[in-house]
């Protein structure tokens, strides 16, 4: 296999079966006459050319360089139309070589107060390079938006002129390894060494890899001697990556530390709102609504579904409303809701009301404890996929029709009382975002 469709299979697994194989599995990658600034596909129409160039273009651009480490002008034409001195002028393009993404910027980056301090910290440092918070190292989970926030700074940097590497400690360790090799370390050195702004994705994989903590110490020292500016993300606090060298973990936090939580449901739904305009996508509120509380906080699952939505009504030729999106989604829904308890829903909800989760499972019927109880039952009636019968016993009531009883009473709550609505969406949030 060439490397244009080794390419195309790495595109295969970031975007839908669906979009695969109707417009990407039908390109053809000219291996004789592409080069190494130059990647040259051939569609079968004009239709699918233009569709893959302004929506693919730029990632399969940017999967050549991560699988290559160079950077390459993409070309989708019709075979027909590119004859040979189309083809020399086309290969005069050059490019930048850089791992960046050109669609990760601070302007579609959504902020929220989960994210606003990292956000703050990476648009100060994209305006002063090596003069504040050197090294930035940003934490979180996986899917919140480190890479973009990184990568935001590293295209204003890039725009600045400056010379810019972002990788992954994979890719560093990989490269490190070549060179170690072929017996050519200086080279390694010069590139690293030489740069004006380094950007390192999952410093966590450096843990207890002696060697190659070794060579980024020395990497980092010879940067930030020079003032060149260092952004570091991981998935947990230096101080909490086990096999890490203390030299190292010290020297992550000098400058400053800033992590990612988790989004709220109100930058949730924002998220989706602005991915929706990006991607052309026409959803309702109650919808949006309904994906931000049934889902988890990664966001590219909420690119995922909204491409899954998309592709699907396209096919099918209908309207996206609540009923369809929750039919495509049941599968996907059902999948990330697997490990959710009883007891890990009424514990959550005991702690946002203020009461002890065997006071929900009491018999008191006192006013606040009744309102608790009720929303745990359609809580886990909801996010699980317990019986009634099961709830009952769970709940110490006496059978599945006291539980069909309190199901339709919060149901009228939430049809009549927006307040109470946005209160059940926010514990649904809560809890499916919880690890």
């Amino acid at each position: 296999m060439n490397i244009g469709q080794e390419v195309l299979e790495m595109l295969k697994q970031e975007i839908t079966d669906v979009e695969y194989n109707r417009y990407i599995k039908h390109l053809k990658y000219d291996a004789k006459n592409s080069t190494s600034d130059l990647a040259l596909y051939y569609a079968p129409n004009a239709l699918v050319s233009n569709w893959i160039k302004n929506k693919y273009g730029e990632k399969i651009a940017h999967l050549f360089e991560v699988k290559s480490d160079m950077r390459v002008n993409v070309q989708i034409t019709l075979e027909s139309k590119m004859d040979k001195a189309k083809l020399k002028e086309v290969a005069k393009i050059k490019v930048q070589h850089s791992h960046l993404n050109p669609s990760h910027t601070f302007d579609n980056f959504m902020v929220g107060g989960s994210n606003q301090f990292a956000y703050a910290a990476v648009k100060s440092v994209s305006e002063k390079a090596g003069q504040i918070y050197n090294p930035l190292f940003i934490y979180g989970g996986v899917g919140l938006g480190k890479t973009h926030l990184m990568q935001a700074a590293g295209n204003v940097f890039q725009n600045q002129g400056k010379v810019v590497i972002y990788t992954t400690v994979e890719q560093f360790l990989n490269d490190f390894v070549r060179h170690l090799r072929n017996k050519n370390m200086e080279r390694f050195q010069e590139k690293y060494r030489k740069c004006d702004v380094l950007l390192i994705d999952d410093i966590q994989f450096l843990s207890n890899k002696e060697s190659i903590q070794e060579e980024f110490f020395h990497t980092f020292e010879a940067l930030k001697g020079q003032g060149k500016q260092i952004i570091l993300t991981a998935d947990k606090h230096p101080k909490k990556i086990a096999g890490l060298e203390a030299r190292l973990q010290s020297r992550f936090e000098w400058g400053l530390v800033a992590d990612i939580q988790p989004p709220e449901l109100e930058t949730k739904i924002a998220i989706i709102e602005k991915k929706c305009e990006i991607n052309k996508v026409k959803l309702t509120k109650d919808i949006i609504n309904y994906i931000a509380t049934v889902i988890d906080s990664n966001v590219r699952e909420i690119e995922g579904i909204l491409s899954k939505l998309h592709a699907y009504s396209q096919l099918i030729h209908v309207d996206i409303d609540l009923e369809f999106t929750k039919n495509i989604l049941k599968d996907q829904i059902k999948e990330n809701r697997a490990n959710l308890t009883l007891d890990m829903i009424t514990q959550n909800v005991a702690k946002d009301l203020n009461i002890k989760p065997s006071e929900i499972r009491s018999k008191s019927r006192s006013k606040n404890l009744v309102y608790a109880r009720r929303i745990s039952i359609y809580l886990c009636r909801e996010l699980t996929q317990n019986t009634m019968p099961q709830l009952a016993q769970y709940f110490g009531m006496k059978d599945h029709t006291a539980i069909s009883h309190t199901l339709k009473k919060i149901t009228e709550l939430i049809q009549n009382d927006e307040d109470f609505k946005v209160k059940i969406e926010e514990l649904t949030n809560k809890i499916t975002s919880s690890d």
